[in-house]
């Protein structure tokens, strides 16, 4: 047979901030070969090189093809091939039988957005599940600490447009190393400083980011919201303010003048352990350098303070008066601007109990163990929750139930499939058609199939399609097609973004950029409850918040001294990917950076393999005794799969189901241990 070969526009479907505009190769069936579209305004031809190994993710010899059912005990990964018919039929009939002993909310789903897709990451899934009658998963375990704390601030999950950052003239890339994980913006951030900006990282770790920086400024983990009062004193002290923006623009100065009051350089270098000089020096470039951009991360919600945390950090820019300057303000996320009709896509109407419970997809394994009425049946999709789910301990106990009926759909065996009674073959994005959103840039992009489904692979649109039709939904929300619902999202949103977006014309130009005129932008647009930037929020003193910007500090535990930063590396993305040998090889060990004082006091060298753990449990890691963290501080960077041979360990295993100050979230980074050598392997 003559060889073909023909090529494809593609969108990258992970959870990464820049949404890369993808070309592929595709010879006989095959994907050959994946780079950047250098059509794309954002991409520019320029991908990671972890996407450049979806050839070798999506024809890995490892990947499912066809269901499977458990035959042996839990956590044996002893499966044997079945047909899809009685895969559905087992699922079914456990559904039933659940349903009709303990109610419909004895079933969980728990998915997150493995695939950032909205058709198969939150489209058919959720409609299923509220026709079901299942319990609600709040799934929080990312960004919604810090989302909540930027909509108290600023009524919307928005910033400015990536694409004018390159005008800045002073950035401040807050909690965030962009090079891992934000690369395009690391690009527009380079562009800048040929153009003269100045560049200041502050972070918890001198990671890749920082070490390309003008300036690097460390603090101890959890003490952002006191660093930033600290600059919000200096600036209000020095008068660097714009007063004109503030009294135009802003609600409750005063109150937020009299909560800086305390935080003097002195006090702030105390709890952050940043020289009270830089705190000054900071404090007054950032007052003097217009326009200036604040670039702020994941990680920092990620503390029992971390909604807080952003909130703060986004009163800096409305001090200033950067809103509304091209290329000032500030950016976490942009997804406030997709202001789809969430209701139409995920028809929560079609649940028969409104009232149902709602479980945090942080606290699973309590739900697993404790929750009353128990859950019988867990549904996991486009998530590894084995892997990343805090206190793992609890999480596998939970697992391991009997009495517990997992399903889990997925390319791969994960460590999650471990404790699975069904394995479902789950297709690559390159075999679906979908709609895919970006929270960090404004383009909406449609992505069509390049390969047709490999093996007897199914999207999560045509499983939870084909669930519904054997379960008896005939509800005409059950009936479409992939294009169908993207029609449907596309002409049932009323947001002045989207307007003119049609299916038709992704069609024709796979990506189209969302209409953010300035008069919807900040300042001119302020959607919280008094029109202006709340420094002052009635909102969160509702809710027993502190109505202004407060420094509460994390948890400390005498018993475990050194706090635990658990925070992406740069070969993975969370555990996908860590199934990839080129990958592992480049990213070599779980390394645990640590200060030399506490691995002098711990008798612990580069290179020795360690125990890190607390009361919640233990992983081994590989010590580098470096300076790269402060004292007290200990970082590991990504998540591996667990492996026996090697004694690998999810990390998670140290974290706690404990959630932040706001909207749920994780609290991954406020994490206490202790760290010992580990003799047995060090002999």
């Amino acid at each position: 047979m003559k060889s073909s070969s023909n090529r494809f526009r593609s969108v990258c479907p992970l959870d990464c901030p820049d949404t890369c505009s993808l070309s592929v190769e595709v010879q006989d069936h095959r994907v050959i070969s994946v780079t950047g579209n250098s059509e794309h305004p954002i991409t520019k031809g320029v991908i990671c090189h972890k996407v450049r190994k979806f050839p070798t993710r999506v024809h890995h010899p490892e990947r499912i093809l066809y269901p499977l059912k458990r035959t042996g005990k839990k956590g044996d990964f002893a499966f044997q091939r079945i047909s899809w018919e009685e895969a559905y039929e087992e699922i079914i009939t456990k559904f039933q039988e659940i349903i009709q002993i303990h109610g419909a909310e004895a079933i969980l789903p728990y998915s997150f957005y493995g695939n950032m897709g909205i058709l198969n990451s939150e489209g058919m899934d959720r409609r299923f599940f509220h026709r079901l009658g299942a319990s609600h998963l709040e799934r929080a375990i990312c960004n919604s600490a810090g989302k909540q704390g930027v909509q108290y601030t600023m009524g919307m999950s928005a910033g400015i447009d990536p694409e004018d950052s390159i005008h800045a003239k002073l950035f401040i890339i807050w909690g965030s190393n962009l090079i891992s994980t934000n690369m395009h913006q690391a690009v527009y951030i380079n562009e800048a400083k040929k153009r003269g900006a100045k560049v200041i990282v502050i972070d918890v770790h001198r990671n890749r980011t920082a070490r390309l920086a003008d300036q690097f400024i460390q603090l101890r983990p959890g003490t952002d919201t006191a660093l930033a009062l600290g600059l919000i004193h200096i600036l209000i002290h020095e008068n660097y303010i714009n007063q004109d923006f503030i009294n135009k623009y802003t609600h409750g100065y005063p109150e937020l003048e009299k909560a800086a009051q305390p935080y003097t350089p002195e006090y702030v270098s105390a709890i952050t352990g940043v020289s009270k000089e830089d705190i000054i020096q900071l404090a007054r470039m950032y007052g003097k350098i217009s326009p200036s951009l604040i670039r702020v991360g994941n990680g920092l919600q990620h503390h029992d303070n971390g909604g807080m945390m952003i909130r703060t950090i986004f009163c800096l820019p409305a001090l200033t008066g950067q809103w509304g300057q091209k290329g000032g303000g500030a950016l976490k996320e942009n997804s406030g601007f997709f202001d789809f009709n969430r209701d139409l896509i995920q028809r929560p109407d079609l649940h028969p109990n409104p009232k149902a419970r709602s479980i945090n997809m942080n606290q699973l394994g309590d739900a697993l163990l404790f929750s009353q009425p128990p859950v019988y049946a867990l549904f996991v999709y486009n998530s590894n929750p084995a892997q990343v789910a805090p206190d793992q301990t609890a999480v596998r106990k939970g697992l391991m139930r009997e009495d517990l009926f997992t399903i889990v759909h997925d390319l791969f065996l994960t460590d999650t499939c471990r404790y699975a009674d069904l394995v479902l073959p789950a297709t690559s994005h390159f075999e679906n058609l979908d709609l895919y959103r970006s929270y960090w840039h404004l383009y909406l992009q449609l992505h069509e199939p390049v390969i047709q489904p490999i093996g007897e692979c199914k999207s999560n649109f045509t499983l939870f399609k084909e669930l519904a039709h054997r379960m008896g939904f005939t509800e005409e929300a059950f009936q479409v097609t992939e294009a169908e619902m993207i029609q449907e999202i596309l002409e049932g949103s009323d947001s002045p973004y989207l307007k003119e977006i049609t299916y038709d014309k992704l069609k024709e130009q796979g990506f189209i950029k969302l209409a953010v005129p300035k008069e919807l932008t900040f300042p001119a647009t302020i959607p919280t409850p008094s029109g202006k930037i709340e420094f002052y929020s009635e909102q969160m003193r509702q809710v027993a918040l502190p109505p202004v910007p407060t420094y509460i500090p994390i948890q400390d535990d005498p018993n475990y001294p050194l706090i635990f930063v658990s925070g992406p590396n740069h070969q993975y993305l969370n555990s996908t990917f860590a199934n990839i040998p080129s990958l592992q090889h480049l990213e070599g060990k779980p390394i645990l950076h640590i200060h030399p004082e506490d691995a002098q006091e711990r008798l612990i060298q580069t290179g020795d393999k360690i125990e890190v753990y607390n009361k919640r449990g233990y992983c081994k890691l590989y010590a580098n005794v470096t300076t790269d963290v402060l004292p007290k501080t200990v970082v590991s960077q990504g998540l591996w799969w667990d492996d026996q041979e090697k004694h690998l360990e999810s990390v998670n295993h140290l974290t706690s189901q404990k959630l932040a100050d706001m909207g749920g979230g994780a609290t991954f980074f406020s994490t206490n241990v202790e760290v010992r050598v580990d003799t047995r392997a060090n002999r």
